[in-house]
């Protein structure tokens, strides 16, 4: 008796590992790069070109500032040897003094520079999301991976088309 119901066990185990391995060879797998699904569409696209617009004028004040920090500073080594003791310690504290608020305002500006990536993102990120179910349940995709993929075939990649459809987006 213990024979013939392993034999039956045995059988119903061989059964459901051909059911399971059936059902996982129709699972439909999707890959998207969502990195390039930002830098690509057109809603990433704007993003970046917003953020462009609001900040370079400042990135490029930011420039101008440290370019003439350094001419000072060279200045002061040119004129150094002239110059009194009282001056050249005076000019020298002028030349920190204006390089700490250079670096103070170069931290303010990354700080809100990164405040405002984070919000373009965090918006077009939704947008994707929402692409990638669409896209998903349009065409019977069981699971997609986004982001960190060791490896996917070009077959399941389906960043393109997301791109597609978060441009379709209103």
């Amino acid at each position: 008796m213990n024979k013939r119901f392993g034999r039956i066990l045995c059988g119903a185990a061989l059964l459901m590992g051909g059911i399971l391995s059936a059902q996982a060879q129709q699972l439909k797998i999707g890959y998207v790069d969502t990195q390039k699904v930002i830098n690509e569409s057109v809603p990433g696209k704007a993003a970046q070109s917003r953020l462009q617009e609001e900040f370079s004028k400042r990135q490029k004040n930011l420039l101008d500032l440290e370019g003439a920090l350094s001419a000072a500073a060279a200045s002061l080594d040119k004129d150094a040897p002239q110059l009194s003791e009282v001056e050249r310690a005076r000019r020298g504290r002028e030349l920190a003094d204006q390089g700490r608020a250079l670096d103070r305002a170069k931290r303010e500006f990354q700080g809100d520079l990164e405040y405002r990536r984070s919000q373009e993102h965090d918006a077009l990120k939704e947008r994707v999301e929402r692409a990638i179910k669409a896209v998903a349940q349009e065409r019977k995709i069981d699971m997609v991976f986004v982001e960190h993929v060791a490896f996917a075939r070009d077959s399941i990649d389906i960043s393109s088309i997301v791109i597609e459809a978060v441009n379709a987006q209103r």
